[in-house]
Formats: C-alpha cells, structure tokens, sequence
C-alpha cells in the first residue's frame, strides 16, 4: 500500500490524484503553507552506555542474588550496590590499581557492608528482645520479602473473608453442576 506512506498531506494528494477520495477544502491551504517536518534518526538509536556498565555486569555474574535483594528503590536516593561496585573499581582503576586487584578490592567492600547490615539488625534484634519489645522491621529487607509482605494480607484475607467464600462456594457449586451435566447424555442415562 504505498499511497499510505507519506505524512498526512502526502497521503491525500495521492487518493485525490487516484479518484480514491473528494478533494477536502483544506488541502489547498495546506499546500500553500505545508506544516513543518522534523528530522528523523536515520539509524535505530543507540542504547546509553556507561562507563561503569561493565562492571556492573560482572558484579551480577559474581552476585547473581543480588537482583533481587538489592532491587532498585526508584524513589529512593542510594544507588544500588552493582552501580557503588562499578563506581569504586573505576575509582581505583584511576588510582593505578590493576582491574582484577580493583574487582576484589570492591568486592570485600560489598561483601563487608552487607555482612555489617546483617549484624547491625542482628544487634537491634538482640536489644529490642532484652528490653521486651518486638524486633523493629528489617531496614535492609530483600525486595522479594518486601513485595511478600505486601501480598501477605491479601493471602489471608481468601480464606477469612466472608464475601470471598461466599465467590469459593458459588463457583464450586456452579462446577459440580457442569460436571454432572457433563456425565449425563441427552437420553438421561450415564456413559
């Protein structure tokens, strides 16, 4: 369909010219003062790429965990410790490290803050039992506990809720009914 390419006054010159279509009022104006036409890429855009890029990816191969514990806050200001890792092996490399002293070097880093969180919470958790409160809630929680936690009230409310028994039983009943039809030919007697 090639008299469908074309921007909008294009397209309409060619199905008047073909008898495809009346000649609309406003194609003259439009002619006589076209609108504007922008510059398109000319090649597929090219994926933003950081300096640091490759190093995160190495960081996910080495801590494949770490997708998922330590998802991305959007609305939070901290980066995520892939991006803290790739920053702090440039850092070094620019120090005059060698890039596989650097990876290590950041490495224990990430592994020696994140074995910190554990204690710290560990400590808390610890100090809230002397004193005979409840242990305060993770600060560090891992993103699938998070979004765990959020389901949580929704799992309990299926089996607790009456409205939403009351949807189990109906549709429980309605498929008793369809298998019982279905067992049944039409001369009343079973298969």
């Amino acid at each position: 369909m090639s008299f469908m390419k074309g921007d909008l006054l294009n397209r309409t010159r060619r199905l008047v010219k073909g008898l495809a279509k009346a000649e609309p009022l406003w194609l003259k104006a439009m002619e006589q003062a076209p609108p504007a036409t922008f510059p398109r890429a000319e090649n597929k855009l090219q994926p933003i790429s950081l300096p640091e890029d490759v190093y995160v990816k190495k960081f996910f191969q080495k801590h494949p965990e770490s997708k998922h514990e330590d998802a991305i806050k959007i609305s939070g200001f901290d980066p995520p410790p892939a991006r803290v890792f790739g920053w702090r092996v440039l850092e070094l490399k620019e120090q005059g490290v060698n890039e596989e002293e650097a990876m290590a070097v950041a490495d224990m880093e990430y592994r020696a803050e994140k074995k910190g969180k554990k204690k710290a919470y560990s400590r808390l958790k610890k100090i809230a039992r002397l004193q005979g409160r409840k242990p305060p809630p993770n600060p560090y929680p891992s993103a699938i506990k998070e979004i765990q936690a959020e389901e949580r009230p929704f799992v309990r409310d299926r089996f607790y809720n009456r409205d939403i028994l009351k949807i189990v039983e109906k549709l429980k009943e309605e498929r008793q009914a369809e298998l019982q039809d279905r067992n049944l030919c039409p001369s009343g007697y079973t298969w």
